[in-house]
């Protein structure tokens, strides 16, 4: 994947990988909190990542959420993480 720049304040976006599978997928974010970029093979592998996380963690976590239109973003916080896929997105 070629580097991409944030449609939104033009920096070059930082890649790393989801480390999902042997097939590894990467997620491009960026650096000041704009947002993320990944294919959607990629996401797909991340959503079943992240249903695995939940199915062989706690009973105190519960699955993906359904995303609706009323939905907003969560506040950024530095508290620990509630579910694998937040690890990926961390500063």
């Amino acid at each position: 994947m070629t580097t991409l720049t944030c449609p939104r304040c033009g920096t070059d976006m930082v890649t790393r990988s989801l480390g999902v599978s042997a097939g590894d997928g990467e997620v491009s974010r960026c650096p000041e909190g704009h947002g993320v970029f990944l294919s959607r093979a990629d996401l797909g592998s991340l959503i079943e990542a992240e249903n695995d996380w939940h199915r062989n963690a706690s009973q105190h976590t519960a699955p993906l959420p359904r995303i609706t239109a009323d939905m907003q973003a969560p506040p950024s916080s530095r508290t620990p993480s509630r579910a694998w896929v937040e690890t990926l997105f961390g500063g």
